[in-house]
């Protein structure tokens, strides 16, 4: 087994990795130009760990935004 392969992710996946809806990762990659899929496997787009990373960042800027309107 290659150990230098790339692991990569679906939106699902991400979702799964996050702990989040996948509704909120689909409107991230929908709604963030610069993060962008590594490559497609048919009709499936498929991220690296960069883009997992991004993912993660923008949501959880969102739920910091959502919490100091809260306050």
């Amino acid at each position: 087994m290659d150990t230098n392969t790339p692991k990569v992710r679906t939106a699902g996946s991400i979702a799964r990795e996050l702990n989040k809806p996948l509704h909120r990762v689909e409107y991230i990659l929908r709604t963030r130009p610069h993060i962008v899929p590594m490559c497609r496997a048919g009709r499936l787009r498929v991220y690296g760990s960069q883009a997992v990373a991004q993912v993660r960042h923008e949501l959880n800027a969102i739920d910091a935004r959502g919490a100091s309107h809260d306050s």
